[in-house]
């Protein structure tokens, strides 16, 4: 049996309790609006992602 790494083991930058399907419209509507490649969005962690989102949908809220 391995021991288990401290923190818990869970996996470093995964979407364990977060909805799949969430982090491909988020991804969609960022790579739409601020054309960042995947690659880039997708190694942004998650809080760091959502607050883009935010921000740039306020800026189009504002625009709007």
């Amino acid at each position: 049996m391995r021991a288990r790494p401290a923190g818990g083991g869970a996996a470093v930058g995964g979407v364990r309790g977060y909805p799949v399907d969430r982090v491909h419209q988020e991804v969609a509507f960022l790579g739409r609006h601020v054309h960042w490649t995947l690659h880039e969005l997708l190694t942004l962690d998650h809080a760091a992602r959502r607050r883009w989102v935010d921000e740039v949908a306020q800026m189009i809220e504002n625009d709007g």
